[in-house]
């Protein structure tokens, strides 16, 4: 009987420390997100907005629309975003991974270059932006000086002015900024690792490339699941980065489903169907999500 009063006196206090936790998010995520979702089945623009006996069920009819309307890019905006995610992540973990094996290693001014390498991560992403678009700039651009005095173009590139190009910019951004991310957490991961593995390895005969693919990678598999799953977050619902650098242009090359969801809101004003795209955006994270904590719980089962 004391063991069982003592389990749920221990219940009664784990749910009073959860309670603020719960409450916050019911709060300020939960209620937001029922709003959302009440907003994107009405017709709601600027005249309608305070008056809401004007405000019409429309049920899925923006949805819809953000499909099949003439005037619609939400497909284009969908398929940007999947591009400029898979890049980004793509060139993040490569080089974050290799930054990682450098890092995990001593030598001297380890711990100095380490900190360095975090100063793109700690920057407001407005204030990378605007670094990148400066950089990216046609006239007096640091990269066309830079291709140009290597004879590699032989005049300026409108790097943000052109559909082709304006996308590989804003992708470079990104991948510098979210380097330091997967590399901090890819280090975390390597250090769980024993020396012991690496000695054993040693002695039986494997080169540095046999350790890596047979040793490293499948011993930190569920930070590299952490990586690619948290930077997909991160990346497809990017939105400060992109405003700043391009807004969506030229000829909405580079408009992504958060900045598509800003400028149906509150620029066109439509409320509802700015709404609309935003839980487009929401679902297809929660996808994500659900796809990750379900394989975290099966590597978890098989451990």
């Amino acid at each position: 009987m004391k063991k069982q009063r003592k389990l749920n006196g221990g219940a009664k206090m784990g749910f009073l420390f959860a309670l603020p936790a719960a409450v916050y998010m019911m709060v300020f995520i939960g209620y937001p997100m029922i709003q959302n979702l009440v907003l994107s089945i009405k017709n709601v623009d600027v005249y309608s907005f305070a008056k809401p006996e004007n405000q019409i069920f429309v049920g899925i009819q923006n949805y819809v629309e953000l499909f099949t309307s003439k005037n619609s890019i939400m497909t284009k905006a969908i398929i940007n975003t999947l591009i400029f995610t898979v890049g980004s992540i793509f060139f993040q973990f490569i080089i974050g991974f290799g930054l990682a094996l450098l890092f995990n290693r001593k030598f001297p001014g380890c711990s100095f270059f380490r900190g360095v390498t975090m100063i793109s991560w700690l920057l407001p992403v407005t204030v990378a932006g605007l670094l990148f678009k400066f950089m990216f700039a046609s006239s007096g651009g640091i990269i066309n000086q830079f291709l140009m005095g290597f004879g590699l173009i032989r005049k300026p590139v409108d790097w943000l002015l052109q559909p082709g190009t304006a996308m590989v910019a804003i992708v470079i951004a990104n991948i510098w900024i979210g380097i330091p991310f997967n590399m901090m957490l890819l280090i975390t991961g390597l250090t769980t690792i024993p020396a012991e593995v690496y000695e054993s390895c040693s002695l039986d005969g494997a080169n540095k490339i046999q350790t890596l693919f047979w040793i490293t990678i499948p011993m930190i598999k569920p930070a590299i699941m952490s990586v690619l799953t948290l930077g997909f977050v991160y990346t497809f619902k990017v939105f400060d980065l992109v405003w700043v650098m391009t807004k969506g242009g030229p000829v909405n090359s580079t408009e992504l489903v958060s900045t598509y969801a800003y400028r149906l809101s509150f620029e066109e004003f439509q409320f509802s169907k700015g709404a609309a795209a935003a839980n487009v955006l929401f679902l297809i994270l929660l996808v994500v999500g659900i796809f990750y904590i379900k394989l975290i719980n099966d590597e978890e089962e098989i451990m």
